[in-house]
């Protein structure tokens, strides 16, 4: 393969992309610009051309496997996987993934809305990565009437299982009034400080009944 400094000024990814565009370049022209240079023994059309024939074998590349590649240390290996994400979450805005932004995306899944008008309560917990997009979502506990114990560690359990960033905890109020209990206030406490140990973020409490919610985040009881 002919070093960058042997391919004609016009064939280079850089100025392809200022006269074509981005979409003409080849997935190892892109690498290369993302690259952006070798180093004395690995050129980057080399490092370039390995790290797509990785991707061709496996799409989710990790951070030690880009360390195997000659030519390839921390910093690069950083700056790849940071533009392949920064990739994933713009197409994610325009596929169907839940990105939560404010407690009305949150009540709006479907997890969520199961549990509005049940006769007892259930507390969920929706599982988010640094995106605040959503992994999962899932009851934690099934209470009776209008009393539901939960203790952090059954709420955490799974957030560390999804390697989560953060979290927000939903449950219902059968009795039809979405106001935070002192039970509700004291828990939410409880889970902030358990989330702050671990490094995992209780971005909300949200309470909901059949018409209703309310967020202990906008109320500033978090």
């Amino acid at each position: 393969m002919r070093k960058m400094r042997d391919v004609p000024e016009s064939d280079r990814p850089r100025e392809k992309i200022a006269q074509k565009g981005a979409p003409a370049l080849s997935e190892s022209e892109i690498l290369e610009v993302i690259i952006g240079r070798g180093t004395k023994d690995h050129d980057v059309r080399t490092i370039a051309r390995e790290i797509a024939d990785l991707m061709q074998k496996s799409p989710a590349i990790s951070f030690d496997q880009l360390l195997m590649i000659k030519g390839v240390g921390p910093s690069k290996a950083s700056q790849i996987l940071a533009c392949f994400e920064l990739g994933r979450r713009l197409f994610d805005k325009t596929a169907n993934v839940h990105r939560i932004v404010t407690a009305e995306d949150i009540v709006s899944l479907p997890e969520v809305h199961e549990i509005r008008d049940r006769r007892q309560e259930h507390f969920l917990t929706v599982t988010l990565n640094g995106a605040g997009e959503v992994l999962n979502a899932r009851t934690i506990t099934v209470g009776i009437l209008n009393h539901n114990l939960v203790h952090p560690r059954e709420v955490f359990a799974d957030a560390i299982t999804d390697r989560a960033a953060s979290i927000i905890c939903v449950h219902n109020h059968p009795c039809g009034i979405p106001e935070p209990s002192s039970q509700d206030i004291t828990i939410t406490t409880q889970l902030r400080e358990a989330g702050s140990m671990l490094g995992i973020q209780l971005m909300d409490h949200i309470i909901v009944t059949k018409t209703s919610h309310t967020s202990m985040h906008d109320r500033g009881l978090l």
